[in-house]
């Protein structure tokens, strides 16, 4: 409700829930493409990314939904009314939000509904500590109090968000809306050093690349206290391309089983020809056929008193998604459709009620008795698998504390370009010359990456850690 940008019920995600007693269940509410979706529909990148058009058919209702009906125990009304308070009776803007608004001025301003709410109207974007009220999204809120969240999708709601699509050429339609489903999956799960970890399954193409590059780093023993040498730099990377290749076999071109692929035997077979002294030198094929995924998302990590976990990443993809919001809802529309392949014949490629295959992957560690140990997520677009690679190898084989397996500077394997993206810090000392000389290509411009959110079961105490890269909070009540 209070980050906008990022999160909203007109997004999608996927939630990854364990229950003390152990049951354990994935929530993919991941946008779908509507029934009018073709290959070839947009004319321009700019018009998968802003507008009607862009907008993939909401799933955040329906997974919150499912997973109320599934492990909650408060009244669905009741899980609400916070929001609607801060709807109805409004909260300062924040300065994050100010300064991301005066940077979507030139596209927002195109869209009325968000310019009047955003934007003052006109080109004025709210300031810090400005009141943002919203009574057509306290109205929403309010009928999916009263009727559950499938009026969302069937009710009042679903007939203004059908409406306004068809006045400004959108293509989601009522019946787009009433045949969601939010799917209920069976974990991925892998023991990586005596330690199940559980993560996405497909739809999501995150989990199985941080499956294949665990799976193969766990071939090489990491040395104590080398957490940043080039030799563990090296392995990284190694891991993480044969990770992203993966992917890009199974979720782009259909030519990898998934089974085989998080299974330990191929991760031996890719991982045959990787040398300990030089990059891998065979010929580098066509990278990634699907568009870069936005690292504009959110994510929230939850372990109560009894031992429950919920870990949770959701996206609009971009900032403020498509910028649009429908006419009386007050529920702003995801870009989604702008993650799909709008070229045909690829496994990605956009089609009626297809999921896109996002990289949005929350990830839980139980300790080898598999009891929870770590839970924890991350926005970021393509570099999340990396991240979380990186903070399950801190964790397990460098020992390091939660506070410091995060903050710890991570590097990313970028298949477009073959190339290391590196954060400040992450290649100190001579690492970066040592890897340019075994044959890696080092990118020069050092950016953040991630920004995860996590809590950790330590001697019965719940202990939390918010990256420090976009600044996250802890709390505990």
């Amino acid at each position: 409700m209070v980050h906008p940008e990022a999160g909203n019920l007109g997004g999608s995600g996927y939630l990854l829930a364990r229950m003390a007693d152990g049951r354990a269940s994935v929530i993919d509410y991941i946008g779908t493409a509507p029934g009018a979706s073709k290959p070839g529909m947009f004319a321009t990148p700019q018009e998968a990314n802003l507008g009607f058009k862009s907008v993939a058919v909401p799933g955040t209702p329906a997974g919150m939904g499912a997973a109320h009906e599934k492990f909650g125990k408060l009244k669905w009304r009741d899980c609400l009314e916070p929001a609607y308070r801060l709807a109805k009776d409004g909260f300062p803007a924040s300065l994050r939000m100010e300064l991301i608004l005066k940077l979507q001025v030139p596209v927002m301003k195109r869209y009325s509904e968000a310019a009047r709410l955003f934007l003052h109207g006109g080109e004025q974007p709210l300031k810090q500590g400005e009141k943002l009220v919203q009574p057509d999204l306290a109205a929403t809120i309010r009928r999916m109090q009263k009727l559950g969240w499938q009026e969302f999708y069937t009710g009042r709601t679903a007939e203004l968000i059908a409406a306004d699509m068809q006045a400004n050429g959108g293509i989601i339609t009522r019946e787009d809306l009433r045949s969601y489903r939010a799917d209920v999956r069976t974990p991925l799960e892998l023991l990586y050093r005596g330690h199940p970890v559980l993560t996405t399954p497909l739809s999501s193409s995150g989990g199985l690349t941080v499956a294949v590059a665990l799976n193969v780093i766990e071939q090489h023993e990491l040395p104590l206290g080398r957490e940043g040498s080039a030799r563990v730099r090296h392995l990284q990377i190694e891991a993480l391309r044969r990770g992203f290749e993966a992917r890009r076999d199974l979720v782009e071109r259909g030519a990898l089983p998934y089974d085989r692929a998080i299974g330990k035997d191929y991760a031996r077979q890719v991982a045959a020809d990787l040398s300990l002294e030089q990059a891998t030198s065979r010929p580098r094929t066509a990278a990634s056929e699907s568009p870069e995924e936005s690292a504009d998302t959110t994510h929230f990590t939850i372990i109560d008193a009894q031992g429950n976990v919920v870990t949770n990443t959701y996206t609009l993809s971009g900032f403020y998604g498509s910028q649009v919001i429908a006419k009386g809802t007050g529920v702003l529309l995801n870009n989604n459709m702008s993650v799909f392949s709008n070229r045909p014949g690829r496994a990605n490629s956009v089609a009626p009620g297809k999921r896109y295959a996002s990289t949005m992957s929350p990830t839980l560690i139980l300790r080898p008795d598999r009891t929870p140990w770590v839970a924890f997520g991350t926005p970021g677009g393509n570099t999340i698998p990396s991240t979380l690679f990186q903070i399950v190898t801190n964790l397990i084989d460098f020992k390091m504390s939660l506070r410091d397996a995060i903050e710890f500077p991570r590097v990313h394997y970028d298949l477009q370009t073959n190339r290391i993206d590196a954060e400040p810090a992450a290649l100190v000392y001579d690492v970066a010359d040592r890897l340019e000389k075994m044959g890696h290509r080092v990118n020069p411009r050092l950016r953040s990456q991630g920004d995860v959110s996590a809590v950790a079961i330590e001697d019965n105490w719940r202990v939390g850690w918010a990256d420090g890269r976009r600044g996250g909070v802890v709390r505990g009540y």
